[in-house]
């Protein structure tokens, strides 16, 4: 089976803090996937190390077979990135933002038209392609970043905290939006602390803490017998504190 990411003996250091120890961890094409830890367990020192935001260490990553870094624009473009943290020009309209990230991609200007208007229709965000970012409501700015994300057609999305600071008919919403995403052949990654999010959509969860993967299991091993994610995530990170 096609490997969307493969990471071996990942190590990512700050000065002499090591955020990342060794971590082995591979996900096969359109699985969703999702990545679990306390604050500080290194999910985002990973994360960044995928995408390029910061440099490994030691060991190596590959996106569907390029090297984050012997191959990197290559690896880059197999990857869309949601962050948690908003990170877009509040002043900019809805079309713009995505007009913007697929020509830092290379999108020609009618390939960008084209991808643009598939977008605001796929996520409904036709009736808000004008408006300003800063004018949207926090729904409606998750799907804008999820559309960025996803601007260069990725065959990888990773996701952080996709729900994070929106209402529950919204989680639903944007859940289908997931789904049907993962359906069409997309693989997800997804960090998240609503564990009950992470149940409904995830087919294999990993469980990070210190730096290590503890835990790495189908959904289905976690949920068996009646337990729930959530009491096993929360036994497995005893003691760990934000």
């Amino acid at each position: 089976m096609k490997k969307a990411l493969q990471i071996k003996n990942l190590t990512k250091k700050y000065g002499s803090n090591i955020a990342v120890k060794k971590l082995n961890l591979e996900i096969p094409a359109g699985q969703f996937f999702g990545l679990l830890g306390p604050n500080g367990a290194g999910k985002s020192s990973t994360i960044h190390c995928i995408t390029g935001i910061a440099t490994i260490s030691s060991g190596s990553i590959k996106i569907f077979g390029y090297d984050v870094e012997d191959d990197y624009r290559l690896a880059r473009r197999q990857v869309g990135l949601a962050p948690q943290e908003s990170n877009i020009d509040i002043f900019m309209e809805t079309w713009r933002i995505l007009d913007y990230m697929a020509g830092y991609y290379g999108l020609n200007s009618f390939e960008r038209q084209q991808r643009i208007k598939e977008l605001l229709e796929q996520f409904d965000l036709v009736k808000h392609k004008d408006k300003k970012y800063r004018e949207l409501s926090g729904g409606l700015k998750r799907r804008v970043m999820l559309a960025r994300a996803m601007v260069h057609n990725p065959p990888l999305l990773i996701l952080d905290e996709p729900t994070a600071g929106v209402d529950v008919e919204l989680r639903y919403e944007i859940w289908k939006y997931l789904k049907n995403l993962n359906d069409e052949g997309k693989t997800i990654i997804l960090t998240s602390h609503y564990l009950e999010e992470v149940e409904q959509l995830c087919e294999r969860v990993a469980i990070v803490n210190h730096g290590e993967v503890i835990s790495d299991k189908a959904i289905s091993e976690y949920t068996k017998n009646g337990n729930k994610l959530e009491d096993i995530y929360l036994k497995l990170t005893k003691g760990t504190h934000a």
